[in-house]
């Protein structure tokens, strides 16, 4: 029986967890965090991610957790609405497709992948040292012990990437913005509402959720010369702090709610491209290997798409694993590329660079519902993220008999 190590317990390695148990396999999640971390934003379930959750028999629980959005309304800064969306066209949505916060389908995740699967919390990866038997993993705190394999599912900052692959500069490539989402009181009593209020260059937002008494802030701005992605959380906070200084609507109140926030992330806008997503035993999926970026929306899709196709290839593959780790590879290539295309495209449209480009777009949606063509340039919006989100076939791997 094939013992799997994998770094990393949110939705990629979750989702690969509970495949590789299905088809036989011994799975171990490492986790730098003391539990699985269920805080987080809402996220997108799209075409072939469907069909998975669907697959895990999770579908009707995924769906009972969704946020349930109605609108989106967009501010000036002295708080007066200038235009409305429906949620769904916000955020791409169309048909069976499903908005969850990340902390419940984490919480889903984690109890279809229970049984049968070793977790170790508190603890991360130091080193790897392949042989041709097996991967020596030498743990920050615990013991060391060694697996047949090991897959880093641990995000577009990989460990196992890094310790893999070599540097992150190789690989992860910033597109020129930075995204920071928290938890803030509920002020506004939002209720199943987004709010948004553009400025040149930045946008920030705030939304509450059917479930959640709080609520989320949410800032997105073009990254200012020197701002990096470092590990320093004041900095971050100082950094956004400054970003939008000036900035009207409720944008004070929210980032005076940031310095208490628990769940504080600030990252770059960024994608991750690999000519290969293995190297000998260790493999990676989700983020760490064909990260998209939250630019694209498909992030998730990705992850949960990604781990059902390692865990079958290497299922069908009987013990081959570098035959495992190629057919992975070949299946979901495609896949991840168009996913990935999406972000440029869709970035243009969160971060505005003039005040004349925000007064246009906002102009355009209070004119779009009288439009006579105003299906078609919804299409514009949504079809490109169904075709990337449908652009694998999502196939039953059979296991060769022994």
């Amino acid at each position: 029986m094939t013992n799997i190590l994998i770094s990393g317990g949110s939705v990629a390695g979750l989702t690969l967890a509970h495949w590789l148990r299905q088809y036989g396999f011994t799975p171990t999640v490492v986790e730098r965090a003391p539990e699985v971390r269920e805080g987080g934003y809402k996220i997108d379930i799209r075409g072939a991610a469907l069909d998975v959750v669907g697959r895990m028999g999770l579908l009707d629980e995924v769906r009972r957790h969704s946020t349930d959005m109605r609108v989106a309304r967009f501010v000036d800064a002295r708080g007066r609405q200038v235009a409305t969306m429906s949620a769904e066209a916000f955020g791409g949505r169309e048909g069976d497709d499903v908005e969850i916060m990340r902390g419940d389908l984490v919480r889903i995740l984690r109890a279809a992948a229970e049984d049968g699967v070793e977790y170790v919390f508190g603890d991360s990866i130091a080193a790897l040292d392949q042989t041709p038997e097996g991967v020596r993993v030498t743990f920050e705190s615990g013991p060391p012990r060694t697996f047949d394999l090991v897959a880093g599912a641990d995000g577009l900052h990989s460990n196992v990437r890094g310790l893999a692959f070599g540097e992150e500069s190789r690989f992860v490539r910033d597109l020129g913005h930075h995204i920071s989402i928290f938890t803030v009181p509920n002020h506004l009593g939002l209720d199943r509402t987004e709010m948004m209020h553009p400025a040149p260059g930045r946008s920030a937002g705030m939304y509450g959720t059917r479930r959640d008494a709080d609520a989320r802030a949410m800032f997105l701005f073009s990254s200012p010369p020197g701002a990096g992605d470092g590990r320093d959380v004041t900095r971050q906070k100082k950094l956004l702090a400054e970003v939008f200084a000036g900035q009207g609507w409720d944008v004070p109140r929210l980032l005076g709610a940031m310095w208490d926030a628990p769940d504080f992330y600030f990252d770059s806008i960024s994608q991750v491209r690999m000519d290969h997503w293995s190297t000998g035993r260790v493999a990676l999926v989700g983020d760490a290997a064909y990260g998209p970026s939250p630019a694209s929306g498909q992030g998730t899709s990705l992850a949960l798409v990604g781990a059902y196709v390692l865990a079958g290839c290497l299922a069908a593959a009987a013990g081959d694993h570098a035959a495992g780790f190629a057919a992975y590879e070949r299946e979901m290539r495609h896949f991840a590329e168009e996913n990935q295309k999406l972000a440029a495209a869709n970035m243009k449209g969160m971060v505005l660079g003039s005040a004349t480009r925000i007064r246009f777009q906002m102009l355009m949606l209070r004119l779009m519902p009288h439009l006579p063509g105003k299906d078609r340039m919804i299409e514009r919006v949504t079809g490109p993220i169904r075709r990337a989100a449908t652009a694998i076939t999502i196939r039953d791997y059979r296991v060769p008999s022994a």
